[in-house]
């Protein structure tokens, strides 16, 4: 691997891990770019050629991941979850919720077990495959 594409990896995960820290906040592709010092355009096409997914799908996957924890682990409500989470209207989280996992969010919560395993192991078996 060369020098030059182990630095954009390196400036895709300083962004990758932005999105994880602020999945919460609004995060556009332009400030992004600018953590990962490229322009937006090429941030979008590295960003999907290096993980697989583009940076918006990526970040859906992250706040329905937290999500699935959320409607596990608590007893609030759906939307307070949705905006919690970082999504602006509870219909584009149901939709984007059943997009992912498969199954809206109230089916969800009645289908989840609190289980008395690990928090990791949940995860990895609620994981969403998108």
């Amino acid at each position: 691997m060369s020098r030059a594409t182990e630095e954009t990896n390196r400036r895709l995960l300083r962004a990758r891990d932005a999105m994880d820290r602020a999945y919460a906040r609004p995060l556009d592709v332009p400030a992004l770019a600018r953590i990962a010092h490229v322009s937006p355009a090429h941030f979008t096409r590295v960003f999907r050629a290096t993980f697989g997914e583009t940076p918006h799908r990526y970040l859906q996957r992250r706040r329905i991941e937290r999500a699935m924890f959320l409607l596990r682990e608590t007893d609030r409500s759906v939307t307070d979850i949705c905006f919690d989470v970082g999504f602006g209207s509870p219909g584009t989280f149901s939709r984007t919720f059943r997009d992912i996992v498969g199954r809206s969010p109230r089916a969800y919560r009645k289908e989840a077990i609190r289980a008395g395993v690990p928090t990791c192991f949940t995860m990895a078996w609620s994981r969403p495959s998108d």
